[in-house]
């Protein structure tokens, strides 16, 4: 029973997130910026991504997932790598991070944060990742999302530059 709940939380927490995620970037996100927020949406997860990727091929904690260190079976499902940084880690941050900048919804994005974390903890309870490999991928979400720091300063200068543009004629 325990094995089926670790596995369940591993596996299905991030499908939880993915489409909480979904549905709240499609139904509360407001049409007329739609656009600019899955843009940002886009170059954050992919920033996050080739970063992950970078950061994987320079650096590699372990060569084996704690799993095969132990001789064990995985709890969860995996990829056939060293698991440094978690791309579950990485995707559910990513998503909990889009929500929070483009809905500003305070307790969708606790609820999701909360997911994301027992997720994490799963992956490390299923002996698929050790709590760097979750803590890195989360981590590295944090970079993708300087996407959403450079388009609201963008954003402020521009509103800034067009008060002050009206405020001079």
């Amino acid at each position: 029973m325990y094995e089926l709940l670790v596995k369940l939380i591993a596996d299905g927490a991030v499908v939880a997130v993915a489409l909480i995620a979904a549905w709240a970037l499609l139904f509360l996100v407001p049409n007329k910026q739609k656009f600019e927020a899955y843009s940002r949406i886009l170059m954050a997860g992919l920033t996050a991504y080739l970063v992950a990727k970078l950061v994987a091929s320079i650096y590699q904690p372990e060569a084996e997932r704690p799993f095969e260190l132990l001789g064990l079976k995985p709890g969860a499902a995996y990829l056939n790598n060293p698991g440094f940084p978690s791309d579950h880690a990485l995707f559910a941050t990513t998503l909990t991070l889009a929500v929070w900048f483009e809905t500003k919804r305070r307790k969708l994005t606790i609820f999701l944060l909360i997911l994301t974390l027992v997720m994490c903890a799963g992956r490390v309870l299923a002996l698929v990742h050790t709590p760097l490999d979750v803590i890195g991928g989360a981590l590295i979400a944090f970079v993708g999302a300087l996407w959403y720091d450079w388009s609201f300063i963008r954003l402020r200068k521009k509103h800034h530059d067009t008060h002050s543009h009206k405020t001079q004629k």
